[in-house]
């Protein structure tokens, strides 16, 4: 597995297991991660080996989101049913999707915002999957989602939940509040095809597992997700879907949550006090 990431002040980089160089030492034709991402759907990105650059090692790193800017943010909703029993909603027989504005987008460790009391007392975190486009696409087979995907990242997605139940069409609204999704703080690209099913997408809340199941277990994997949309908008590199939750928590000032796929990474963020 190979790893794209941008530290704190925006410097581009590519790692593996046991650090990270600088990007464009290991290819120049990459001077940001953007630049990487349809090398990264090809398999034409190089090893970190290739750079003529010593490792810094993961720890001694801070990261930004991977991307400066990413494209149309899609969220898949009541994709475990379990998740859906837990809402009281029945099984969508296709992909229940929504999106949210870029100003939602925070990086790694945050930190959640939450909205004014008077807006909503009830807010949610949900641990997902998100698959990262690579190349623009339009109307893509399923078997051929791989061709177009340049990797995949831990994603905390937030919801107003008493917002969401007060109606079903506030959805948007109960999604879009600023800092509701984090994303990062790395871009896992596999060096080969991959099989998720076994992977495990959990939420924490202070360390607690709060709700986890596997991939097998969404009723629409990523790749049928990918598919789906492809039908319905041009997609294009840095367009990221977030695959939907296992399940949700319920976060309060002060908490810290960690959103955990297996095999792929963990990404987590502190909860601070609500908006005026």
């Amino acid at each position: 597995m190979k790893y794209l990431a941008r530290t704190a002040t925006g410097r581009a980089l590519l790692g593996d297991e046991e650090g990270y160089v600088p990007l464009s030492a290991a290819d120049p034709r990459a001077n940001s991660v953007r630049d990487a991402l349809p090398l990264a759907a090809t398999g034409d990105l190089p090893g970190v080996d290739d750079a003529p650059a010593e490792r810094v090692p993961t720890e001694d790193l801070t990261f930004g989101p991977p991307l400066e800017r990413f494209g149309k943010l899609w969220g898949i909703g009541l994709n475990y049913a379990d998740h859906a029993g837990d809402l009281d909603e029945e099984r969508p027989e296709e992909p229940a999707s929504f999106m949210k504005p870029a100003t939602a987008l925070t990086g790694p460790g945050g930190p959640i915002r939450l909205p004014p009391s008077e807006q909503s007392e009830r807010v949610t975190a949900e641990a997902e999957l998100g698959v990262l486009l690579g190349r623009e696409c339009r109307s893509v087979a399923t078997a051929d989602v791989s061709d177009v995907v340049a990797g995949y990242l831990p994603v905390i997605d937030v919801t107003a939940e008493d917002v969401l139940r007060r109606n079903p069409r506030f959805l948007t609204r109960a999604k879009s509040y600023d800092t509701f999704l984090v994303v990062g703080p790395a871009i896992a690209v596999p060096d080969g095809p991959v099989d998720l099913a076994d992977a495990t997408v959990s939420t924490r809340v202070n360390g607690a597992v709060a709700a986890e199941n596997e991939v097998r277990n969404m009723l629409f994997p990523p790749a049928d997700i990918v598919s789906f949309h492809s039908e319905v908008s041009t997609l294009r590199p840095g367009d990221l879907f977030s695959t939907g939750t296992p399940g949700a928590a319920p976060i309060e000032p002060g908490d810290e949550v960690r959103g955990t796929v297996e095999s792929i990474g963990s990404v987590s963020a502190s909860v601070t006090g609500r908006r005026s």
